[in-house]
């Protein structure tokens, strides 16, 4: 087992092991155990009372977030030449069809998010083992399979993210970074989490929301009250 250095150690003893904290007090206490230099992710993970091997309760979809995740995704866009100049206006910084499906066969994945219309489908379906398991695969239910492109980008870069239920019932996000205020934070996971009240699926019984956990990059997590959301 990995030897937890004293900074970790000092962070951990800040944090009451059992308690869940109001929202707001948990991101303010997120950030004062934050330990590192550089502007690190904030994540929120939610563990649901859902199975996620049954079609309806394997959630997943997009939100916005009010304040955006601080971090500026690299996107491309998959389209046919009279999409182009619409999908370059609207900020994405890689468009095209044949070279980047390529590239992305050859190797390269230096981006964040994959937009595709739907006529190019097939084309992008060759390289969907690779985008696939990176969770970059275009589809309809993120909004990242679209004749909209122009919307579909702008979206992204103003704090449009997705988020996926992992085979453990789990939702695995970031909401910001540490250099965001306490309120900033705390907005932006209420955004995610009343994103996912609405969703609820009508299969699920008993406890939906069993638990919300706040960490940063290397920080002990902090426990959520799942009802500051309510």
């Amino acid at each position: 087992m990995a030897k937890k250095s004293k900074k970790y150690l000092a962070a951990e003893a800040k944090v009451e092991a059992e308690k869940q904290y109001e929202l707001l007090d948990a991101m303010r206490l997120i950030k004062e155990i934050n330990l590192t230099k550089f502007d690190s992710s904030v994540d929120i993970h939610v563990r649901l009372g859902v199975d996620p091997r049954k079609p309806d309760q394997a959630l997943r979809g997009t939100v916005k977030l009010t304040h955006g995740t601080g971090k500026e995704k690299k996107v491309l866009v998959l389209c046919t030449p009279d999409k182009e100049e619409e999908a370059k206006a609207a900020g994405a910084d890689y468009v095209g069809l044949d070279e980047y499906v390529q590239k992305i066969q050859d190797g390269w994945t230096d981006i964040d998010v994959v937009i595709a219309t739907p006529n190019v489908m097939a084309k992008v379906g060759r390289i969907g083992r690779i985008l696939g398991p990176r969770g970059l695969m275009p589809n309809p239910k993120t909004g990242t399979v679209t004749m909209d492109v122009s919307s579909a980008v702008q979206d992204v870069k103003s704090g449009k993210i997705a988020f996926r239920l992992d085979k453990y019932a789990i939702i695995h996000n970031s909401i910001g970074r540490v250099s965001f205020t306490p309120e900033q934070l705390a907005e932006n996971a209420a955004d995610l989490v009343k994103t996912l009240l609405k969703m609820k699926p009508s299969a699920s019984k008993g406890t939906y929301i069993k638990s919300i956990t706040t960490a940063t990059t290397m920080s002990p997590g902090v426990k959520i009250n799942p009802r500051s959301f309510i």
